[in-house]
C-alpha cells in the first residue's frame, strides 16, 4: 500500500507540473504578446487577490467583466497575427489536456481500498458473486447450523 501511495504521490506531482507548465506557456505567450494591457493587468491581480483569499495556488476563475475586457485584446491580436492564433490555440490546448489528466482523480487509502478512474463493469453469472473486492465468500448450500455430524 505504501509503493501505491508513493507512486500516485509522483503520478500527482507529474501531472501538476504538465499543468503548471502548459499555464505558464500560456501566461507567457498572452503577456509577450499583449505587454502591458490595462486588462492583463487586472486580470493578473484579481488571479492574485483569489488566490491568496482560498490560500492556494489553483488557478482562479476570472469574473465576468475582468474576462469580457481580456477577451477583445486577445481575440483582436489573434485576428492581425496567425501565428499567435496557432500558438495560442496550443497552448490553450496543452492547458486543457492537463486539468483532464487531473480532472477525477481517483486516489484509495487503506487495506484492500480500490481507487478507480473510468468504467469498472463488475458481473457474476447465476449462483456466482462478483464485486471490486469481497471477503470470504460460501456459494451454494450454508451449512446448517449445529453439531457438526461427522
Amino acid at each position: 500500500m505504501q509503493k501505491a501511495r508513493r507512486v500516485a504521490g509522483r503520478a500527482d506531482g507529474e501531472v501538476d507540473r504538465a499543468l503548471d507548465a502548459a499555464m505558464d506557456e500560456l501566461h507567457d505567450r498572452v503577456g509577450t504578446r499583449l505587454g502591458e494591457q490595462p486588462a492583463l493587468r487586472e486580470l493578473s491581480a484579481e488571479a492574485e487577490e483569489q488566490a491568496e483569499a482560498a490560500g492556494t495556488e489553483e488557478a482562479a476563475v476570472p469574473s465576468t467583466p475582468v474576462r469580457q475586457r481580456m477577451e477583445r485584446p486577445l481575440a483582436d491580436a489573434a485576428e492581425r497575427d496567425a501565428g499567435f492564433a496557432a500558438a495560442l490555440e496550443r497552448a490553450v490546448q496543452q492547458v486543457q489536456d492537463a486539468r483532464d489528466r487531473t480532472a477525477g482523480r481517483a486516489t484509495a487509502e487503506g487495506a484492500k481500498s480500490v481507487a478507480v478512474h473510468g468504467t469498472v463493469n463488475v458481473s457474476a453469472q447465476t449462483g456466482g458473486a462478483a464485486a471490486m473486492t469481497m471477503g470470504n465468500v460460501t456459494l451454494g448450500n450454508p451449512p446448517q447450523p449445529g453439531p457438526h455430524h461427522g
